[in-house]
């Protein structure tokens, strides 16, 4: 075989590989830490290398038909374009660089094996992760001076706005659904908000130079911002840009807690939120969740706490999860909503909390929420095909996993299933709340399907139910069936299980 056909063969074979590596490390934002833990938990070589190109690779070199290998190489990358089983990243312009980048270094290293004819022309292929992560430590000190210069730029827009008034939003769970809430109590006020998925240094800094220079500096704006964290220091920084004036923490619980290295840490970290917050602002926290609680001590300014156990500066009572949504009395108001789950009762009460605090009345607010829509794939209800799906599928953690259950153990259905990813990012704890969740979903649940392998032997050591592993020929669900979708997960798996 020519040089050149062998060049095209390697460069075809290695594309899929590179394209998928940077799908995966893009939905984990780039980041060391989360792309480890995600390697530890789901299996290095597997998430790396996939488990047909070894196996292709080990037969050609055990063969000496290096021709060969490329090809069976090449045809299953074709084989996974053609079948419309390839992942690509969301071409961003920073997916943009590192893929052309790892594509330069590939045809290089190709260039190399083929003028030495050397044996390792097969294995480029499987080199792929290393010249992404080559091509992203290239590009790091230039990815650091423009993210460094956009916050900057950031900071320095939103001083300008001296009539602003940002409330911080943070928390392991209820984030975008708190920060929805605060959002439509207080529509009838001049009121951004970050969109879905924007919460963290960047992501936010991007969004403000997008929306403030629409704005007079003079206007008396409301920002309301979503704070997210993997690692100390991050919100930290988010406050030193955005500089909030009230802080909303809405639940700590164990979700990210591998990443952060243990629940002190977690609870330290989420707490610059209200570290940052000026001694004339205002802090609001879930009085129902004690690690909220232990955070008090942090504030330097005044704290308002909400609840459903009596003990709470603003109460809910008669507490109902009905066909509709849920419903509470707070003071001698009814707040009824659209919006599913007795445990977002609380972040409902931090909305009204927080409006209270912009001179909003209850009966005000009560009218509001009764239009609440609740943000797709966040604990949604919905009917499709005859099937009940709770959709809750924008993240999940232990908190939110179990909620699904509590709210499937009161809902009439013939059978509940319940589809999963698992969880992930739980560090060594990870078996114990899954084999936890397994015994929770005893009783409740009829039939538990995993869209993989995480989490699922240590859920099946507790679930005494029918468990299995999603692929082609899943049995669909039938009409009055309950269907819950936990955890982040493909669309497709969902339709693929309707009747």
């Amino acid at each position: 075989m020519n040089m050149t056909l062998r060049f095209c063969l390697v460069t075809l074979a290695s594309l899929s590989p590179l394209l998928t590596f940077a799908s995966l490390w893009q939905i984990k934002e780039w980041r060391v830490d989360r792309l480890r833990e995600h390697l530890r938990s789901s299996g290095v070589v597997r998430q790396l290398f996939g488990v047909t190109r070894p196996a292709i690779l080990l037969v050609g070199i055990s063969l000496l038909t290096i021709d060969r290998t490329l090809a069976a190489l090449a045809a299953f990358s074709v084989l996974s374009f053609g079948m419309r089983r390839q992942r690509f990243p969301v071409w961003t312009m920073k997916a943009r660089i590192l893929v052309v980048l790892s594509a330069i270094l590939t045809t290089s290293i190709s260039y190399w094996s083929l003028v030495n004819s050397h044996w390792s022309i097969v294995t480029i292929p499987l080199l792929q992760p290393g010249t992404v992560a080559l091509a992203w430590l290239l590009f790091l000190p230039i990815d650091i001076s423009l993210k460094k210069r956009i916050m900057q730029k950031a900071t320095a827009l939103r001083s300008e706005f001296s009539n602003a008034t940002v409330i911080g939003i943070t928390g392991s769970v209820g984030k975008t659904t708190t920060k929805e809430l605060i959002a439509h109590v207080l529509k009838k006020k001049n009121v951004l908000c970050t969109p879905a998925y924007v919460n963290s240094e960047m992501g936010v800094s991007q969004w403000l130079l997008k929306e403030l220079p629409t704005h007079n500096r003079e206007e008396e704006l409301i920002i309301i911002v979503e704070m997210g964290a993997y690692k100390a220091g991050e919100i930290k920084r988010l406050c030193d840009i955005t500089k909030p004036h009230m802080g909303v923490v809405t639940f700590i619980g164990s979700q990210h807690i591998a990443l952060f290295g243990s629940q002190e840490k977690l609870c330290k970290a989420k707490g610059e939120l209200l570290e940052a917050l000026p001694k004339d602002g205002k802090a609001f926290i879930n009085g129902d969740n004690s690690q909220c609680e232990s955070m008090k001590s942090l504030c330097s300014c005044e704290v308002v706490s909400v609840g459903t156990g009596g003990h709470a500066d603003l109460e809910a009572f008669d507490i109902e999860e009905t066909s509709a949504g849920i419903k509470f009395r707070a003071e001698d108001q009814i707040f009824s909503l659209r919006l599913h789950g007795t445990h977002n009762v609380t972040n409902v009460l931090l909305s009204i909390a927080v409006a209270a605090q912009r001179d909003v009345s209850l009966s005000d607010c009560a009218t509001a929420l009764r239009t609440f829509e609740p943000p797709h794939h966040t604990f949604s209800v919905r009917k499709e095909r005859g099937i009940t799906i709770l959709d809750d599928t924008h993240n999940a953690s232990p908190s939110s996993f179990r909620a699904s259950l509590a709210w499937a153990k009161s809902h009439p259905a013939k059978k509940k299933i319940l589809i999963t990813p698992g969880l992930i990012e739980l560090g060594k704890d990870e078996d114990r709340i899954h084999q936890e969740l397994g015994a929770a979903s005893n009783g409740v649940i009829d039939r538990v399907i995993f869209t993989g392998k995480h989490g699922k032997s240590a859920f099946a050591k507790s679930f005494s139910g029918t468990l299995e592993t999603m692929n082609n020929d899943s049995a669909k669900i039938s009409d009055g069936d309950l269907l819950l979708c936990v955890g982040r997960m493909n669309q497709n798996h969902i339709s693929n299980l309707l009747p």
